[in-house]
């Protein structure tokens, strides 16, 4: 999951704010869940995505992927920071964390919702809209909670 995928579709979509105002986005794994930096909003979206450990190449698919967005407006100059949740292998001893692949479809459903939300938060505008759902995957197994980062750190939305 590269920034190239995202920003192009990110830009596409911010062309709906406020002329003369510009938006960008940026990956940081530094983002803590519930702690923006003052001055700034978030928003939390689960999304659905595959996962690949390094260490032995099995994949497998979640619909439990956490994604945090800090976004802030300032003099016309917008930022996203971006921090995708990372989960790791169940059968792997000491497996790395892993970053989703998310499908450009769903970069798409979770930038249009994301859109949204800094148009309500940032632009203070009355949508009264729903977020459009992800489109999830089929999935065997039950989610790791153990093996989840946003489950460690309290954001995930499992049952």
């Amino acid at each position: 999951m590269a920034l190239s995928e995202w920003t192009p579709i990110f830009r596409m979509k911010a062309d709906m704010f406020k002329e003369g105002d510009s938006w960008r986005l940026q990956f940081d794994e530094t983002l803590v869940p519930d702690s923006p930096n003052s001055g700034w909003e978030q928003y939390i979206r689960n999304t659905s995505a595959r996962f690949q450990c390094s260490e032995c190449g099995r994949t497998w698919p979640s619909n439990r992927v956490m994604v945090v967005f800090h976004m802030h407006l300032s003099n016309g100059q917008g930022i996203v920071k971006v921090r995708p949740f990372r989960q790791n292998c169940k059968e792997c001893s000491e497996a790395p964390m892993e970053r989703p692949s998310i499908t450009p479809e769903n970069i798409d459903i979770l930038l249009e919702n994301l859109v949204e939300k800094i148009r309500i938060k940032c632009y203070h505008e009355n949508l009264g809209k729903v977020n459009r759902p992800f489109v999830s995957q089929e999935v065997k197994s039950p989610h790791e909670p153990d093996h989840c980062e946003a489950c460690r750190e309290g954001i995930c939305t499992r049952d």
